[in-house]
């Protein structure tokens, strides 16, 4: 560092010293920003970088007057220089640059510094102000920016993706995304919430509550996962949590639009129409949002449901002005005001923006290409069937079950295939007709060469009115044994044939001692339906039991349910007595 002073002084003159160096002009050049005085300012820095060259941080001041200046061109010429000559790990640069290019409207220019502060910064200090600057880009770009790769916001790209899945009603794929993000990524809390919701849709509830809890564990007020977990509750059949927890949301008003949402669409699905309601006048109010069919919708549905029918009829009309394209609010209407002439309660109004699902199934009978291409482009649609499949009375379920099989669909047979990898389901139709769709799509699939697979026996209508101990305990040695390596047809296979011997034996069932034999004799009639190789000796090993039990207790079902050709020729064994 050089001294200076101003003048060659005699010695003990009273004239003070001045140290010319990079803090002297630093200071000179900030006092003048304070008065507005950017030329002075940027003269000082000047100075500042000429004593202290290799200073980064002088050079950014200097970029940062030329900025404000308007001269954005020279800043960022100063900028580039810092990140190839002085300091390449100064990385708020970028986006320093991305700003400049944003004011002299040079917006590709300007997202390529913002992703590239973003991907070399996870931390940075203008994380909050490059969201704020994102949102301008994509606006002004007409499209969203390519941040697969930021880390700064890893998992959110990827949770927006899982988001419009769960909104597609596309849940398996939701939960393999999410799944992810949230193992990435355990203070996600978003993506827990949705997984939880996604889990849930698809029946998996011990899973989803397990999610929530995990949520609530971080973040005990979080009101997504308090309002799920109502919803949960009241699934379960838990009303005394339920209660306590429903005490505390009716008494929470939220302040956001988003959770106001969220307490209005929970508060209608837990049956509080008149919670719900206020809280959907309240967003009708909101200039952003009051404008939209869908709302009125929501809004007349929780007033209908509350008995508020001159409301209820206000707000549809509204939906209909609308949204004149729509079948909806003019089917409700009709509806509501066919119950008033007729001096009759109205009945329970779905939320959703839809027509009733009964009334969607009548449209589409016989013309199964309208059905497909509804279903192919109408996540709601979507959604509302695969909601049907799990919560639906046992007519809907079936009704619902065969249609989809006119839908030539992958994710179809994943729903299909988890709607019969879930707990035993209790209508033989509903068991039949899942298992012909689900055949019917696997046989649709582009692979010519797969074996078409074979349909068991349907089960008899007669049967014990319940179900031992002893016989659950075979279906599940049976199913834990078949997992992994087998598929969900297959696995159903061998429950619907475990059920048809219990029924076909019923009322003469004896107690079936020998778990592990029974299960294994299961597993192998199961296999050779499906044209699986396997032998006495390698089930019976699998199992621990001997091969000769396997083969006893095989061709007891095999001949008690009359299995056509199930069974090999007689296989050389040792001789064994065993009971059942």
């Amino acid at each position: 560092m050089i001294e200076r002073t101003s003048e060659n002084v005699a010695e003990g003159s009273n004239v003070i010293s001045v140290t010319l160096d990079a803090n002297f002009f630093f200071e000179r050049a900030v006092r003048s920003l304070d008065r507005f005085q950017y030329d002075k300012a940027l003269k000082n820095f000047r100075k500042a970088v000429e004593y202290e060259p290799e200073n980064p941080v002088n050079h950014c001041n200097m970029a940062g007057i030329l900025s404000e200046m308007g001269d954005y061109e020279a800043s960022n010429d100063i900028l580039i220089h810092v990140l190839e000559k002085i300091d390449p790990a100064m990385t708020e640069c970028h986006f320093y640059m991305a700003n400049n290019f944003a004011n002299m409207e040079s917006f590709e220019e300007a997202e390529r510094s913002l992703v590239t502060y973003l991907e070399e910064d996870a931390s940075g200090e203008y994380l909050a102000e490059s969201e704020e600057l994102m949102e301008l880009l994509q606006y002004e770009l007409n499209r969203p920016a390519p941040l697969i790769r930021i880390r700064s916001r890893e998992g959110v790209v990827e949770h927006d993706r899982a988001r419009t899945l769960l909104e597609e009603g596309k849940f398996p794929q939701a939960v393999k995304m999410l799944e992810e993000i949230t193992k990435n990524t355990p203070d996600f809390l978003a993506a827990h919430n949705n997984l939880a919701l996604a889990y849930f849709y698809m029946g998996r509830f011990a899973k989803a509550k397990e999610c929530l809890s995990e949520v609530l564990e971080q973040d005990p007020g979080n009101l997504h996962a308090l309002c799920n977990m109502a919803i949960f509750m009241q699934y379960a059949g838990d009303k005394e949590q339920l209660a306590v927890l429903l005490r505390m949301l009716e008494a929470t008003v939220p302040f956001h639009q988003e959770h106001v949402f969220k307490m209005a669409t929970t508060m209608g699905i837990l049956g509080r129409h008149r919670t719900a309601y206020g809280h959907f006048r309240r967003l009708l109010k909101d200039e952003e949002v009051g404008g939209d069919a869908g709302l009125y919708h929501y809004c007349a549905a929780a007033a209908s449901n509350s008995s508020l029918y001159n409301e209820a009829l206000r707000c549809w009309r509204q939906a209909a002005k609308l949204d004149p394209e729509s079948a909806v609010p003019g089917f409700f209407l009709s509806q509501l005001q066919g119950a008033q002439a007729e001096g009759r309660p109205m009945p329970l109004v779905s939320y959703n923006y839809q027509l009733p699902f009964q009334e969607q199934l009548k449209q589409w009978q016989g013309n199964t290409d309208s059905f497909t291409e509804e279903m192919r482009n109408n996540p709601l649609l979507r959604a509302s069937f695969f909601w049907a499949l799990r919560y639906g009375d046992a007519n809907t379920r079936l009704q619902v079950t065969e249609a989809l099989r006119w839908i030539e669909d992958e994710e179809m047979s994943e729903v299909l295939n988890g709607l019969l990898a879930q707990e035993p389901l209790q209508e033989d139709k509903l068991q039949e007709a899942a298992l012909l769709s689900l055949q019917r799509l696997i046989g649709s699939s582009p692979d010519a060469n797969a074996a078409p697979q074979e349909e068991l026996p349907p089960l008899s209508h007669k049967g014990p009115p319940e179900w031992k101990e002893d016989w659950q305990r075979v279906l599940d040695h049976t199913a834990s044994m078949m997992d992994r390596r087998y598929d969900a047809i297959q696995k159903k296979d061998a429950e619907l044939l475990w059920k048809q011997f219990v029924s076909d034996l019923y009322p003469d069932v004896p107690y079936f001692r020998h778990t592990g034999g029974w299960a294994a004799a299961l597993e192998y009639l199961t296999a050779k339906l499906h044209d699986r190789p396997i032998t006495y000796r390698e089930v019976a090993q699998h199992y621990g039991v001997s091969a000769s039990m396997v083969s006893r207790y095989a061709r007891r079902i095999s001949n008690e349910c009359d299995i056509p050709g199930s069974l090999p020729g007689q296989e050389t064994l040792p001789s064994s007595t065993e009971n059942i």
